[in-house]
């Protein structure tokens, strides 16, 4: 395999909060998916450093694929567990489609944060 893409995304936790509390359901609805927000969301609590690495790793799926949330919406992009505890990547249709056209077969994704910061680098790899 060799590398088709790079992306890395850096947010302050802070900035989602901020986000969350203005528009709870349309920001909610727009970048996340059901199961990433109810993933978040354990126990009536809202986990903003968890949701802030998720939008960070979209982001950097985004850079990764060369294209922006304007080409492939934020949904189109699902931030998972494994089986491990390891964060996984689910490409929607769009997001597939574009994958393919660019020799992208496997995505790989890091993910950490803090209670200020949350980071997210992604890694896509094809045969060449």
């Amino acid at each position: 395999m060799v590398v088709k893409g790079i992306g890395i995304d850096l947010i302050e936790v802070e900035r989602i909060r901020r986000a969350v509390n203005r528009r709870p359901a349309g920001f909610r609805r727009r970048v996340f998916t059901p199961a990433e927000w109810e993933y978040c969301n354990r126990g009536g609590s809202i986990d903003h450093a968890a949701l802030a690495a998720r939008f960070a790793a979209k982001e950097a799926v985004f850079k990764a694929l060369g294209c922006g949330w304007r080409q492939i919406p934020w949904q189109e992009v699902e931030i998972r567990k494994g089986a491990q505890g390891e964060p996984l990547v689910r490409l929607g249709p769009r997001a597939q489609a574009l994958a393919r056209e660019k020799g992208i077969e496997e995505i790989l994704l890091s993910l950490s944060h803090t209670r200020g910061h949350a980071v997210a680098q992604v890694v896509a790899q094809g045969k060449e």
